[in-house]
């Protein structure tokens, strides 16, 4: 007897059931791969619809409260997961099909035991989705940005900047690239405009990371122009030693090879050293490489210079991981901070007299960056701001300078004038007298 035929669309929508459900439950979105779903098209539809729902996370969790008139049930497995993509699929992908997205719901609740008596209900409610799907798609874009931080950053940045943060939440990141060197012909091959410096983009692709020009070469390396800069700022002598603290996956500790510094590449995750190991190897750049805590590690000798990237809530991050913005609390902040104060303290018993100190976070929070400043500045002797000058930043982005020579970008700011924003980063430094 042959076996039944699994509806068309029913495998990727229960894999990126799963993915989302992990994402939902704490996880950081990663993209599905080939070993997830082997057709190309398939994989792509799948990591579209998980990626719409968490952009739109925020519109979709007023959907889910208007539509549930008793709320999310309780031990339901997938169905949050299921319903999310559906919406999704229904009020921002209509070109999906409104058909396949009521269809598949009950079909994958009906592979989920603990969701299988909740078909009638998933029907019902997508299909009074369906018939207000105009409605909800003209929701403000303010549901986009949890209260969590929608004062701190008005605050922060001004209210003019939070429509600029939704576009960015909305439209995704671009791929950055940063060279090994400007060649005119690498960047036409890649499709790429030039950002800054040596930081190009890529708007559009065809083809995994793996298969661009250049790649197997080891001409470049992934890294968002904004994360590109804090590297730019040591302004040491050639041969100079440096620590790269918190290092993996190597982006920076490329930059400070490709500037000629003798660098140290430090982190305490051994599976992310193995990445930043095969990274380097790729570009052929040598490093010393050191897997210990950052915040104990004691050197032989001290260093010319510290680069610390510390570990942050990652808010600037949100338009690759939007899920950071609904993951992370007050609370997750503050124990962000207690930690990177460790980490300055040690970076600050790492560095020569006379050496210079990057602190940087992909952090949108001033209580992980201004603030800590002012901390380093009142608990580390002998430590003194080295202010950063807008000419060292660049015409386009020289107002990401504050007057006290802090470096602070966000994901409205438009590095060389290209659309797609960048990630928001905190950069400050300091030097050792």
């Amino acid at each position: 007897m042959t076996a039944k035929k699994e509806p068309a669309g029913l495998s990727l929508r229960l894999v990126a059931a799963s993915r989302l459900r992990a994402v939902l439950s704490g996880d950081n979105f990663v993209a599905l791969g080939a070993n997830d779903i082997a057709d190309s098209r398939d994989r792509a539809t799948a990591n579209r619809l998980i990626t719409m729902a968490l952009r739109r996370h925020g519109q979709i969790n007023f959907i889910m409260h208007a539509l549930l008139d008793k709320g999310l049930p309780g031990k339901s497995g997938s169905f949050e997961a299921v319903l999310r993509l559906s919406l999704a699929q229904l009020v921002y992908l209509p070109d999906l099909g409104a058909h396949s997205a009521l269809f598949l719901a009950v079909e994958a609740l009906k592979r989920d035991k603990k969701a299988q008596h909740l078909t009638g209900l998933m029907n019902a409610v997508l299909r009074r989705a369906q018939a207000n799907s105009a409605k909800y798609w003209s929701l403000s874009d303010d549901l986009l940005i949890p209260e969590t931080f929608g004062d701190t950053w008005v605050d922060a940045y001004g209210e003019a900047a939070i429509p600029a943060f939704t576009d960015a939440l909305i439209a995704g990141a671009p791929l950055d690239l940063t060279l090994k060197d400007n060649d005119p012909d690498l960047i036409a091959a890649l499709g790429a405009v030039p950002l800054m410096d040596d930081s190009v983009r890529v708007e559009t692709r065809d083809r995994p990371v793996e298969g661009l020009p250049g790649y197997a070469e080891g001409r470049w390396w992934v890294q968002d122009a904004a994360s590109a800069l804090p590297a730019r700022l040591m302004g040491l002598e050639k041969g100079a030693r440096v620590l790269d603290l918190c290092a993996a996956p190597g982006g920076k500790t490329a930059q400070l090879i490709k500037a000629g510094y003798q660098v140290t590449a430090l982190d305490a995750d051994a599976k992310r050293m193995e990445r930043l190991k095969i990274n380097l190897t790729r570009l052929d750049y040598e490093a010393e490489t050191v897997t210990a805590d950052a915040a104990t590690f004691a050197p032989e000798s001290g260093f010319d210079g510290v680069l610390l990237d510390a570990p942050c809530s990652a808010t600037g991050t949100f338009r690759r991981h939007p899920e950071v913005i609904w993951h992370r609390m007050a609370s997750d902040i503050a124990g962000r901070v207690s930690v990177q104060r460790a980490l300055l303290i040690n970076a600050f018993r790492c560095l020569n007299q006379g050496g210079v100190l990057l602190y940087c976070v992909c952090s949108l929070e001033p209580e992980e960056g201004e603030a800590q400043v002012e901390w380093a500045l009142q608990h580390l002797p002998d430590l003194k701001l080295l202010p950063i000058g807008p000419d060292e930043i660049g015409g386009d982005l020289a107002g990401a300078v504050s007057p006290d020579g802090l470096l602070r970008t966000h994901p409205g700011m438009a590095p060389g004038r290209q659309p797609g924003g960048m990630d928001g980063f905190f950069v400050a430094r300091f030097g050792r007298h």
